[in-house]
């Protein structure tokens, strides 16, 4: 169809564009997809970027950093998301559609293409779609091809997209786009009429885009000079007039129940910086302390409240058993028990006992339900860790001023909610409303309005909303009333710095980073940005730059001889056993059987057509036999699947999958726990079986070699690890063949396994 020119401004030139959104989009939508590709085979990337640092002078300076690499991740995302498509749904292929209507607004053409129902079941807002006169094949030179942005699914099989034809953008220069004959051509086919196209589906652009916006917002957040230099400015003033005290009854309900190291976490968030670090090593109870950090931070209130003379001590007033509360409900009804004893008597302190409101204080507006009550946001990278807390706060409740138990109100949002918190899911709780709205309405009624108004109002109501980290920036928060006032992050190591600063634009005046800096880090599939630290977390950023982090150090899940080599190479030693956890377990009578094992074992690596994994079938034999070994000795770890097989290659973890399902059946899926070490994170079993694949004459293991893999492939078991590695592929690094011939020789027996002799008599190797 015949291009048309929206009027007015929106008919602005690109270079007059100063959406941040829209700078990123025509960027991206300007790139050669052909030449991405060819990059990405080549050794020139990394020219011109820069290193991550650990503080920076400028927000023009965090943003040089910072951005060149954020592009190349997306670079990396389009690259891969293309090769992860052609091995998934036929129905993700090339389909050729007409062009609709196009029109030139804001810089963009924008349009609408009818696809398959089939197809436009798959896409999304923000996916990118490869667009081409020809159909990419072997032996074809495609000569007009852009990308384009999925605005939205209309209505009937239509799409609506959005492409960027100006020209190619070069030095992330918005404001001079370079002629591309590619581009001018794809243009002529959108203005022409009756005009059609191949349409690919490449990747979602959801979650990047969110955290270039974040990233951009930098200079309006309230800490921003926290963030660019990693240190607080005037610490002791500011946590003077800043603390918080948690009512007596709660606090000691949290000294009762968090050891020294918990407590001590939970006492900074209470003292209101703005950013608080908590180091949860594995097993140490992180996810408890995040839960007493909710009953605190709900349930504080100020310890002391600024006056014309400088700080005031807030005094509570003392705690009223059930009869004198009475009296004071009498007291305080006088419209039905008499006169009002307040118009004789003025109280020293305010209405409740709390705050003193007295001439020299400023009016405070707080909200209805409860002085001073927060509005928490708790995120994590991944749904299954969001998940995770979650239920733990579902399960187990919080604690109130009074030190009851109760379940606060909530509302986990987000897609790929599991089923065991589908309660409080956001489409669920909208349902519940629903329900209770008079049937009579007319579906006009019941719009998308009616469905906005109702999200508002439960983000609104919700004392704690759960989301993950990308879902934190849907503009389903811009509908809400209330701000947030605390943020805790989980799994806040497991995030690149961007994304973090996701949840951070909602006027939240506290941030918690909860994580774990040594086990694995955030994903980045750009291998230049990776080796440049877009990796690197904010938390361990900030750690790096000298930030102070509480460091939870008694460790409750890990036999003492297990956790001893964690302790001594990840944590400086400073990991503490609690106390019980030295129980022998029954099947510690065979040597082979842990505490900690280590089989070494002659096999041969191999790396499967067309995969970047390696698998080592030589493992996968020996770990079947150690497992049918270990079931059939000590039945009672089958029945309750206390057994994990973890590898740190897919490929792996899918032949031992087969393997197992055909020496024990389709039902050996529910009995033993088959995972990669990546996948494993923040879970346990009582017996982990460990699989390192790799075995070579040159002695490369590829990213076995990371130390912060092999810090959560070790410390997932609580009574054994057993680990299946060949001793002379792991020489060269020193720690992994440190822990391989451990320390004092009482925590690691060394079990030569001849492959093909294990025909089996393992438990002859040492009875204890």
């Amino acid at each position: 169809m015949a291009v048309e020119k929206s009027g007015g401004a929106a008919a602005a030139s690109p270079s007059t564009s100063t959406s941040t959104l829209d700078c990123f989009q025509k960027i991206v939508l300007s790139w050669d997809y052909l030449r991405l590709v060819a990059e990405s085979k080549g050794s020139k990337q990394g020219k011109g970027l820069q290193r991550v640092k650990d503080t920076y002078e400028s927000v023009a300076d965090y943003l040089s950093v910072f951005e060149p690499l954020l592009f190349e991740e997306v670079k990396a995302q389009i690259v891969r998301g293309r090769s992860d498509e052609e091995e998934g749904d036929a129905s993700l292929d090339w389909q050729r559609v007409a062009v609709g209507l196009c029109a030139e607004s804001e810089g963009f053409h924008k349009f609408s293409m009818a696809v398959e129902n089939e197809f436009r079941e798959t896409v999304s807002e923000n996916d990118l779609l490869l667009l081409s006169k020809e159909k990419f094949e072997e032996g074809v030179t495609p000569t007009a091809y852009a990308f384009a942005l999925v605005e939205q699914r209309g209505g009937s099989a239509n799409i609506s997209l959005r492409a960027f034809v100006a020209g190619e953008i070069q030095n992330l220069n918005v404001s001079k786009p370079v002629d591309s004959p590619r581009l001018k051509r794809f243009a002529s086919i959108l203005a022409a009429e009756s005009s059609t196209l191949w349409i690919l589906k490449v990747c979602s652009l959801s979650t990047i885009m969110r955290e270039f916006t974040a990233m951009h917002s930098v200079a309006c957040l309230p800490f921003k000079d926290l963030i660019l230099s990693a240190a607080e400015k005037h610490k002791d003033v500011d946590d003077q007039s800043r603390a918080w005290n948690a009512p007596q009854p709660l606090m000691d309900h949290l000294k009762a129940n968090l050891n020294d190291s918990q407590l001590e976490a939970v006492n900074a968030g209470l003292s209101r910086r703005s950013f608080v670090l908590i180091q949860g090593p594995p097993g140490t109870g992180k996810t408890q302390t995040i839960l007493g950090l909710l009953s605190a931070v709900l349930h504080s209130a100020p310890a002391r409240m600024k006056t014309k003379g400088g700080f005031d001590v807030q005094k509570h007033g003392p705690e009223l058993d059930i009869d004198g509360k009475y009296a004071h409900w009498v007291k305080a009804s006088p419209w039905l028990f008499g006169a009002n004893p307040r118009d004789l008597i003025m109280p020293v302190d305010g209405d409740d006992g709390f705050y003193p409101t007295g001439n020299e204080l400023k009016p405070e507006v707080v909200s209805s339900n409860r002085k001073y009550r927060a509005h928490v946001l708790v995120c994590a990278p991944s749904n299954s860790a969001l998940d995770e807390i979650v239920l733990r706060v579902l399960n187990t409740g919080i604690r109130d001023e009074n030190n009851n138990t109760y379940n606060p109100k909530i509302v986990r949002i987000g897609v790929k909610a599991h089923h065991s918190v589908k309660a409080v899911s956001m489409d669920y709780l909208i349902q519940q409303k629903l329900s209770g709205v008079d049937r009579t309405l007319d579906g006009g009624r019941r719009g998308a309005g009616e469905y906005d108004r109702i999200r508002a109002s439960i983000l609104d109501e919700a004392a704690i909303v759960f989301s993950t980290l990308s879902f934190s920036g849907s503009s389903i928060f811009s509908r809400m009333s209330r701000t947030f006032d605390v943020v805790i992050i989980d799994e806040a190591a497991q995030a690149v710095e961007p994304a973090t600063l996701i949840p951070l634009v909602h006027g939240s005046r506290q941030i918690f980073l909860v994580g774990d800096p040594v086990q694995l880090p955030a994903t980045v599939i750009s291998s230049t940005a990776q080796k440049l630290g877009y990796g690197t977390s904010l938390f361990k950023r900030f750690q790096g730059a000298g930030f102070p982090v509480q460091m939870l150090k008694i460790q409750y899940r890990m036999h003492p001889e297990i956790s001893i080599f964690p302790s001594k190479e990840f944590y400086e030693g400073a990991l503490q056993d609690a106390g019980g956890l030295s129980k022998k377990r029954p099947w510690h009578s065979y040597t082979c059987f842990g505490p900690f094992c280590f089989f070494d074992i002659d096999g041969v690596e191999t790396q499967p057509p067309g995969s970047g994994s390696w698998v080592n079938q030589d493992e996968v034999e020996f770990i079947t036999l150690l497992y049918h070994q270990l079931a059939m000795r000590y039945p009672e770890l089958k029945s309750s699947s206390e057994v994990a097989v973890i590898s740190p290659y897919r490929q792996q973890m899918k032949l031992l999958k087969d393997n197992f399902r055909l020496t024990f059946g389709d039902q050996s899926k529910e009995v033993i726990d088959v995972n990669t070490v990546d996948g494993f994170q923040g879970r346990e079993r009582e017996v982990v079986i460990f699989t390192c694949v790799r075995c070579n004459k040159e002695q490369k293991i590829g990213f076995v070699s990371d130390f912060r893999r092999m810090n959560v492939a070790i410390t997932r078991a609580r009574s054994a690890v057993l680990v299946s590695a060949s001793s002379p592929s792991f020489k060269l690094y020193s720690l992994i063949f440190c822990f391989a011939s451990s320390a004092d020789g009482s925590c690691i027996s060394t079990i030569l396994c001849m492959i093909l002799n294990y025909s089996w008599h393992i438990c002859a190797y040492g009875v204890n």
